[in-house]
């Protein structure tokens, strides 16, 4: 089983595509197959393609439109909404200050940050600090908040899903993300006019794996994501207009005891003649409450695959992540 698992993975030259609407108003029979196909896929490769989950193509665009002209504004201004002593969970996070876990150079990329809105009395509100918008463009608030909510609701949909597939309640996941520290990073992959300017090794997003339960990514504004195949083979990844990219992060895989894998991925640098020209994403990160244990789910320990993971909250392994890749100090 273990060998045509791998077989398998060696063949795909593109993620699966599977459609939300099947699980959320499908028969029982799509949503059972929607169930099969997101565990299948991210047991095998971590990512898929998921459309009809709710972000309009316009709402998109106005999020795309309005932090391009946030990147446009000057480093001084920008700055106004650098907040690096909340470990950049807010605001404006500067060019190369974050950077991979094991590596030194900084990514070649600034981010906007927007977090978690508490207005049902939670008092998990006092662990996160207050969003902060920029004065300069005063619609990016209502904007930022409707992509954050609409990507919120299809994340806690496809871990319902998830849940099913896992042997789980469907709902096992509600409540340990309800008011989760979820994050929706706006991300400037900032042109390269001068080459000789930048370290040898600098590129825009080096090989890594997300820290959150799932990442659910819009489509990007140019080429470059690339996910590591077990082959060692680098895929390129792109989203069709209507979709969306959801991927595994290291607190799922670390739950599931790598029943489900948190696959390795980067941004690569594009053709030095394109160094030039920016590039823009934007992923929600899904986190949960910081008081959700991560400790390996008993159903996916054997005797073939025993316990990978020491104990530890999801609180406690973001705050250790945070400090390896540079946010954090």
């Amino acid at each position: 089983m273990e060998q045509t698992e791998i077989v398998t993975e060696m063949l795909f030259e593109e993620i699966p595509s599977l459609d939300l609407a099947d699980f959320i108003n499908g028969t029982k029979e799509k949503k059972q197959a929607f169930v099969e196909g997101i565990g299948k896929a991210f047991h095998q490769i971590g990512f898929v393609a998921i459309k009809n989950h709710g972000l309009s193509d316009e709402l998109s665009k106005k999020l795309y439109a309005i932090f391009q002209q946030f990147f446009a504004l000057s480093d001084d201004i920008k700055q106004k909404y650098d907040f690096s002593t909340g470990a950049g969970q807010r605001g404006y996070t500067g060019k190369g200050k974050e950077h991979a876990k094991g590596r030194s150079t900084g990514d070649l990329k600034e981010f906007y940050h927007i977090g978690q809105e508490v207005i049902d009395g939670d008092a998990i509100k006092s662990e996160y600090p207050d969003n902060v918008f920029p004065d300069e463009l005063p619609d990016l608030k209502n904007i930022g908040l409707e992509v954050y909510q609409t990507l919120e609701n299809a994340g806690k949909n496809i871990l319902r899903a998830i849940a099913i597939y896992l042997g789980l309640d469907e709902n096992y996941f509600d409540s340990r993300v309800h008011n989760g520290n979820s994050i929706l990073r706006a991300i400037h992959y900032y042109p390269i006019l001068d080459i000789s300017n930048i370290a040898d090794d600098a590129v825009r997003a080096a090989a890594h794996g997300d820290i959150n339960l799932i990442t659910l990514l819009m489509g990007a504004s140019a080429e470059g994501l690339q996910i590591l195949r077990k082959d060692n083979k680098w895929i390129p990844v792109t989203a069709l207009p209507d979709q969306i990219i959801v991927n595994v992060g290291d607190m799922l895989e670390r739950l599931t005891n790598n029943q489900l894998k948190s696959t390795i991925h980067r941004v690569v640098n594009p053709p030095k003649e394109k160094m030039n020209l920016p590039r823009y994403s934007m992923p929600f990160f899904m986190h949960p409450r910081s008081e959700m244990d991560l400790n390996c789910l008993e159903s996916c320990i054997t005797s073939e695959n025993p316990k990978q993971y020491s104990d530890i909250t999801a609180g406690n392994f973001l705050e250790e992540r945070l400090r390896e890749i540079g946010l954090k100090k």
